[in-house]
């Protein structure tokens, strides 16, 4: 599956941004998606990742409560939902899929990747 993803940008502290990934190629239905992100300097970490319908959805502990991830079967896009950003949040944003679990939170677990999307907030 081809993924492509969108929406990032600046914004300052405390607000908000969604992110978008479009995907094509195959049944996108048939995939887990995952949202990881790149700071500079720093390993690819998980942010979130949901299940095949949408039913499920998992997120580091770190944006908890902040970020929603959600998906559209019928549009093949997936979704991050960013709000209360704060600076630690910079990062190269990235979507991914995986025909493994939805618990997975490992990149080496996910087969797919979109070209990334810089977030930069400001303090």
């Amino acid at each position: 599956v081809q993924l492509q993803a969108s929406g990032g940008g600046l914004v300052q502290a405390g607000g908000s941004l969604r992110l978008s990934c479009a995907a094509s190629g195959r049944t996108f239905s048939n995939y887990v998606m995952g949202w990881f992100r790149q700071a500079p300097g720093k390993e690819r970490e998980f942010v979130a990742s949901i299940s095949w319908s949408g039913g499920m959805t998992y997120y580091a502990e770190s944006v908890k409560g902040r970020f929603t991830i959600s998906r559209d079967n019928a549009k093949n896009t997936v979704s991050l939902q960013m709000n209360s950003l704060k600076p630690e949040d910079t990062a190269v944003y990235y979507c991914a899929a995986t025909t493994g679990s939805p618990r997975s939170r490992e990149a080496a677990d996910f087969g797919s990747w979109g070209q990334g999307t810089l977030v930069t907030v400001s303090s």
